[in-house]
C-alpha cells in the first residue's frame, strides 16, 4: 500500500534574504536586492518541516530580485546541486571552469564532490526564478563536475520526460536519482513508474493542477508518494507543469 504526504503551497517555509546587513558577503546585488525562498524541506531558519525526502535534502523555489542579485562565490562539498530556470537569466560561475548563462527551460547539474565553489547571479535586473534541488551523492569525494541541458516544453509536451538520471539524453548524476518533467496542455492520464517500491517520488506542481489518486494538487502544491510501483496521475483542463523527483526512500 502506498504511503504519502501532502505539502500545500502556503505550508512551505518562507525566507526573504536581503543583500545588505549580515547577508552582504553572501547575497550579491545592490542594497535593495533580495532573494525569496520557499522551502519544501528544512533549510537554514526554516526548521519546522520535513528533513528531506530520500537522498534529497533541499527543494527550494527561489526568486532573485534586483540587478546583480544572487549568491556570491561560495563552497560546497559532497553535494549535488540541480537548478531549473523558470524565468529570467541565471549566470552560473563555478570552479570547474564554467561561466554559463541559463534561461527558461535550461537546467544544470553541479556535483561539488571533493570540493567546488559556484556563484549564481541575475545580472540584468530582471526577476530570475529557479527551482534548486540538493541531493547527497552515493560516493564521497568525487571530482567536481558540471553539465547543462535544455527542456523544450513544446517539443516534449504531454509526456513525462526524464531530464536527470540514466535515460538516454538525461544528465547523469552520481546517485540513484531521477528528475522528470511533464508539461501538459490538455486533460490527460499518465502513469509514473518508480524503479521499485523502495523508490519514492516527490511531485511538485509548478503550474496548473494534477490529481494522483485521491490527492488533488494545485499550483505550488506537492506530495511525496512511496511504496508503490505505479502512480496514476491526471492533468487538468489548462496547462500543467509538473516535476517528478524520484529517490530511494
Amino acid at each position: 500500500m502506498a504511503n504519502s504526504f501532502i505539502l500545500r503551497a502556503g505550508e512551505r517555509g518562507h525566507n526573504l534574504i536581503p543583500s545588505s546587513g549580515l547577508n552582504a558577503s553572501y547575497v550579491a546585488g545592490h542594497p535593495e536586492g533580495f532573494i525569496t525562498r520557499e522551502s519544501s524541506f528544512n533549510f537554514h531558519e526554516y526548521q519546522t518541516g520535513r528533513a528531506g525526502f530520500g537522498r534529497m535534502r533541499v527543494f527550494g523555489d527561489e526568486v532573485f530580485f534586483g540587478a546583480g542579485c544572487g549568491y556570491n562565490m561560495h563552497p560546497h562539498h559532497n553535494f549535488v546541486i540541480c537548478a531549473f530556470v523558470l524565468q529570467g537569466e541565471l549566470t552560473h560561475v563555478n570552479t570547474v571552469g564554467n561561466i554559463d548563462q541559463l534561461h527558461a527551460g535550461d537546467y544544470y547539474v553541479f556535483s561539488a564532490g571533493s570540493g567546488g565553489k559556484h556563484a549564481e547571479l541575475s545580472i540584468n535586473g530582471d526577476e530570475m526564478h529557479a527551482i534548486y534541488i540538493w541531493l547527497l551523492p552515493d560516493q564521497l569525494l568525487l571530482p567536481p563536475s558540471y553539465k547543462r541541458a535544455h527542456f523544450d516544453a513544446i517539443a516534449r509536451r504531454n509526456k513525462i520526460q526524464e531530464l536527470i538520471g540514466a535515460a538516454d539524453g538525461a544528465l547523469p548524476v552520481p546517485q540513484d536519482f531521477r528528475v522528470s518533467r511533464l508539461v501538459s496542455d490538455m486533460p490527460q492520464k499518465h502513469v509514473y513508474h518508480p524503479r521499485s517500491t523502495a523508490h519514492g517520488v516527490y511531485i511538485f506542481v509548478l503550474d496548473g493542477e494534477l490529481t494522483c489518486g485521491e490527492i488533488a494538487l494545485g499550483r505550488r502544491d506537492s506530495a511525496g508518494i512511496w511504496g508503490t510501483d505505479a502512480i496514476a496521475c491526471e492533468t487538468g483542463a489548462h496547462t500543467s507543469d509538473i516535476l517528478f523527483v524520484e529517490t530511494i526512500v
